[in-house]
């Protein structure tokens, strides 16, 4: 994965003319703000105006790193205070909806990391919130800006597919478990790999499938590793093992009511030969793979394998200034959100239903 396309960094400018900027604020100031730190300090019309996190030494940080002045322990204090006009919800997944509702009540445009809350109740009040309040609500869906997903959404916008019968999700690592942060505490989490990296998967595949509406899943998950102290070489070693509740591996299958069907597996811990981060498909005209972007048809009576002749390929990194581009576009010029609460609530959706399956003991769960 290398850098944007041009059509992209297209995308990364400001929609109209700098007259004014953006007074944003963050709630939670961790680790994935060094993701947004950068391109939101290159923005012309975006000013950082407060912090907010309960640690003493992330605000620190802000007032040392961020040049930011104004901090916070509790959001609610920030937003009367400071009055931004949007704020990056960066917190914990447990901690995504009282803090976007409050925005939105305060008048607030939210973008929210992923995945969008912790239960389709949750991602419903935030909507709820922001349409009642008519401010923005974004999730922070970085994966359906890559250049790979959006050239083969396009191609099946045109129908080069027909009719997506079947998606192939992967989002595995070997040996991945975080060291840092609360990934490995379900309470705080909602779960383990399937909510966190599977989630960014699924989003890409339903997003490309043109967010068809699910209605059943099954799923089952598995623990035999991260619960357990372990002396093998890893990607990030000393994770905390003791307050590890979540699973080393889930595996599910999603029906829509479309009659398509996507499977996925995720996992910070697996014995496979290296990690994998993909989705394949088939439909009735054509199928496909994300990684390296390919399609498959039939052509002049000859079966094709085709691939692009060129595609800039998208580093992670560089989709952060794509999704918060499109972000200050919608809140100052009114520019449509690529990935609104709506695509949030169905993917929550869907891994709600997984979750309910696999402590169902694997069986079929339907999906309101």
């Amino acid at each position: 994965m290398a850098q944007a396309s041009s059509e992209s960094l297209a995308s990364a400018k400001p929609a109209g003319p700098v007259d004014r900027q953006l007074r944003l604020a963050f709630i939670g100031c961790g680790g994935v703000t060094k993701f947004y730190l950068p391109p939101l300090k290159s923005f012309p019309d975006v000013e950082i105006v407060a912090g907010c996190d309960i640690n003493p030494d992330r605000l620190a940080d802000v007032k040392n790193d961020w040049k930011v002045d104004a901090t916070f322990a509790d959001w609610k204090e920030m937003l009367r205070e400071v009055k931004p006009e949007a704020v990056a919800v960066c917190t914990p997944n447990g901690l995504h909806m009282q803090p976007a509702i409050d925005a939105a009540e305060a008048g607030c445009h939210v973008l929210v990391e992923k995945p969008m809350a912790m239960t389709p109740a949750e991602c419903q009040r935030m909507i709820d919130a922001a349409r009642r309040n008519n401010v923005k609500l974004q999730v922070g869906f970085q994966y359906r800006f890559h250049a790979h997903t959006e050239f083969l959404t396009r191609a099946a916008g045109a129908g080069e597919f027909g009719n997506v019968m079947f998606m192939k999700c992967r989002a595995l690592r070997r040996r991945g478990i975080p060291n840092w942060g609360v990934f490995g505490q379900k309470h705080l989490q909602g779960g383990g790999p399937m909510i966190d990296i599977g989630v960014h998967v699924i989003e890409m595949a339903h997003y490309f499938m043109g967010s068809p509406k699910p209605v059943a899943a099954s799923g089952n998950t598995w623990t035999y590793l991260g619960d357990k102290p372990s002396d093998v070489a890893s990607q990030w070693p000393g994770w905390d093992y003791k307050t590890y509740t979540v699973e080393d591996l889930a595996i599910g299958q999603v029906r829509f009511e479309s009659g398509a069907l996507l499977q996925i597996e995720s996992s910070f811990a697996a014995h496979i030969k290296e990690d994998v981060w993909n989705f394949t498909f088939m439909g009735d005209k054509g199928g496909g793979n994300w990684d390296p972007p390919e399609v498959y048809t039939d052509r002049a009576g000859t079966m094709i394998n085709s691939t692009p002749g060129w595609i800039t390929n998208t580093d992670f990194l560089a989709l952060f200034p794509l999704k918060l581009r499109n972000f200050v576009n919608a809140c100052l010029h009114d520019e449509p959100i690529r990935a609104p609460g709506e695509a949030g609530l169905a993917v929550q959706k869907i891994l709600d239903a997984i979750y309910r399956s696999a402590a169902a003991g694997g069986k079929e769960v339907a999906i309101d």
